[in-house]
């Protein structure tokens, strides 16, 4: 764990986590995992949760998303199907369908909408009462990762390409970018402005990218998830505080840090965990930050094995380890 003071979800999944996302609403956190199932945690002010529900894809559950209400909870998997989840019933429905995969999914600010991005090379919307998409998307290639925020989505795919949407006209892109990355891309996260997003590759780097031509002085990347000897490592999973729009990484190297994109420095680099970070998310108020240490299987499904850790840790956010600084005099 990154702190002695952090708490152990109870009942974690069996196998690797795949994505979790707290609730905007209360301090509920959903997990998908490679056990095909998506759990729900509710986190009481002591620190300690309780499992709450959980329902099953055919295949295992990769992406997960909280409507804004957070009445319901969306997910994709493997199976190529969107399940819905009504937290008051209890009762999961297919909401959503694809030729492959479905690797992201996301419930838009827009009324009962959830994009689906996959491996198929197309991003989907749908109104979560009728079976037929509502608007689809050919992508350039297979989606990898994918972020929205107000009206801002981002979808990062195979061979670099990443695609950036205005969702007030969804079915059209608004632009094409290579990504600034050398490598694969393994995760984009939008600023909490829906201004632009950070990037991350399997290169232990992240690139900071605005959508607005007259920002693009402020774009750069920088290198993290490092070590000494020169290993390089993915980056798995790029969380914004809410807040205070600073941010955190998390690697396969099992550490994770704090960063100020506007003054350009590391908030505060935390010790390694015995595991590597597959998946990251801050709570609503951006009081908790939920990190899940699993296999991420970016070494093949040799190296997967029963003896490898699967927990999910929470750890209490103080003020002065996330909060941005005044940049440094240059």
């Amino acid at each position: 764990m990154l702190d002695p003071k952090d708490f152990e979800v109870a009942s974690p999944p069996p196998d690797s986590t795949s994505a979790m996302e707290f609730s905007s609403q209360a301090d509920f956190l959903a997990v998908s995992s490679w056990d095909n199932q998506v759990r729900i945690y509710e986190v009481q002010p002591s620190g300690a949760t309780v499992p709450k529900t959980a329902y099953s894809h055919e295949a295992p559950a990769l992406c997960v998303s909280w409507s804004n209400d957070g009445t319901k909870v969306v997910s994709g998997g493997a199976d190529k199907a969107g399940r819905m989840l009504d937290v008051a019933t209890g009762q999961s429905t297919q909401i959503a369908q694809h030729d492959d995969t479905i690797k992201c999914i996301k419930y838009l600010d827009q009324g009962n909408i959830v994009a689906t991005g996959s491996w198929d090379k197309t991003v989907r919307y749908w109104d979560t009462r009728s079976p037929q998409p509502v608007g689809t998307v050919q992508l350039p290639e297979r989606c990898y990762a994918m972020d929205a925020k107000g009206p801002l989505m981002t979808v990062g795919t195979a061979e670099k390409h990443i695609c950036i949407f205005d969702l007030n006209n969804p079915t059209v892109i608004f632009k094409n970018l290579t990504s600034p990355l050398k490598w694969q891309t393994r995760v984009v996260s939008c600023f909490t402005d829906s201004k632009g997003f950070a990037v991350g590759s399997i290169e232990g780097r992240v690139g900071i990218q605005y959508v607005e031509d007259k920002d693009s002085s402020k774009n750069f990347s920088f290198k993290c998830h490092r070590d000494d000897a020169k290993n390089v490592y993915a980056v798995n999973d790029i969380s914004f505080h809410p807040i205070h729009g600073t941010f955190s990484t998390a690697g396969a190297d099992g550490t994770v840090s704090y960063w100020d994109k506007d003054s350009k420095q590391r908030l505060k680099p935390f010790p390694k965990t015995n595991g590597q970070i597959v998946s990251t998310a801050f709570n609503r108020n951006g009081s908790i930050f939920a990190y899940a240490v699993s296999y991420d299987w970016s070494k093949g499904y040799k190296l997967s094995s029963p003896s490898n850790v699967n927990k999910i840790y929470l750890h209490a956010v103080r003020d002065e380890e996330i909060k941005p600084r005044t940049p440094k005099k240059r």
